[in-house]
């Protein structure tokens, strides 16, 4: 099965690392206001260490229709729509979306990335919104790997280890979701109408995306609990369309399976060479060790690439995204919370 074309993607940031009410609108940016009618739009976007956006694909499609016993031409447009990632507090999404005048009840399904609490968090509350809109008992289709929901634990060198906060399974689904665990690809909003691409797991063949080192597993044996390695975070998965004369869009929450090997897994499942843009978390921060040493191969794989669009976010840290700006500054666009990108 192959992608099929859309017409257009515009994925708004709900949630993000940083907000920037001074950036200015441009070709693909369309940024949120600061002022209206001689006023502050109050109250303000909130910014959080994590990730949320929402992902709404165009179809223009001409169909032929009988009116009134007569044959026309009649242009529509098909969106769907999707939520990707639900960010690291309870309520910051929902507030963003609520001065943004986003309506969750819209969506079509909610995808998660991956198994990190600061893509997650908001989910439960972003559920029961949408349960509470609704006039009828249906579920909401919610999309995700089944390793999200491992009990995890992070453990430092210095001998230190701190607990990761749980996906529910349970919960999820009292709350409404209808979950669909999915390991390999998947297309949505189905099989028939392939218009957007769901990764599943993404192969590890570069030698510098070391994926994360500290994560461990929870393992139960009798009454103690013993830890095991987990550092590839299967769980990791991304978006892909492909936009009609342009190519790809890619959309990663935090990149744990590596920028480079998520974008070259995208062009192998779809057969389609064309990199148009790429945004989200590549997981590159400036910690002086393996992420740090990963910028440099990683800027040089980017520019092998050759994306006309780079969107940076999240987790991809100051020093990967300068080293980015200065090697491809025209290739560049910033995020910022609220920030509508249209490919």
């Amino acid at each position: 099965m192959t992608i099929q074309e859309i017409d257009q993607v515009s994925i708004t940031i709900l949630m993000d690392n940083s907000t920037d009410l001074l950036l200015t609108n441009s070709n693909h940016a369309n940024r949120p206001p600061l002022t209206k009618n001689e006023k502050l739009i109050l109250p303000l976007p909130v910014a959080e260490h994590g990730f949320s956006a929402l992902v709404n694909i165009v179809i223009d499609s001409e169909n032929e229709k009988e009116k009134n016993n007569v044959n026309k031409n009649i242009k529509y447009k098909n969106n769907k729509i999707f939520l990707f990632d639900t960010g690291p507090s309870e309520n910051g999404v929902i507030h963003n979306a609520d001065i943004f005048g986003i309506a969750f009840d819209q969506i079509d399904g909610i995808i998660l990335s991956h198994g990190h609490f600061d893509h997650f968090t908001g989910l439960a509350n972003i559920l029961r919104r949408i349960s509470l809109s609704k006039q009828d008992n249906s579920r909401i289709d919610l999309f995700v790997h089944p390793e999200a929901f491992l009990r995890r634990w992070e453990v430092y060198q210095n001998g230190e280890r701190t607990k990761m906060p749980l996906l529910d399974e349970e919960h999820l689904q009292e709350l409404g979701a209808l979950l669909h665990k999915n390991i390999g690809v998947i297309f949505l909003p189905s099989d028939d109408s392939p218009s957007l691409m769901l990764t599943g797991e993404i192969p590890r063949k570069t030698s510098f995306e070391k994926g994360f080192p500290f994560q461990y597993v929870e393992n139960q044996s009798g009454n103690e609990i013993k830890l095991g390695p987990d550092p590839l975070v299967r769980d990791d998965q991304a978006i892909v369309v492909n936009v009609r004369n342009n190519g790809l869009v890619i959309l990663t929450g935090c990149g744990h399976a590596g920028i480079i090997n998520t974008i070259d897994y995208a062009k192998k499942v779809t057969g389609i060479d064309k990199v148009y843009a790429v945004l989200g978390g590549f997981h590159l921060p400036a910690d002086g060790g393996i992420y740090e040493e990963a910028i440099e191969p990683t800027v040089k794989e980017l520019l092998r690439i050759d994306p006309d669009y780079i969107v940076p976010c999240h987790c991809t840290g100051w020093k990967a995204t300068n080293r980015i700006i200065e090697t491809m500054p025209k290739k560049f666009l910033q995020s910022s919370v609220g920030t509508v990108f249209t490919f």
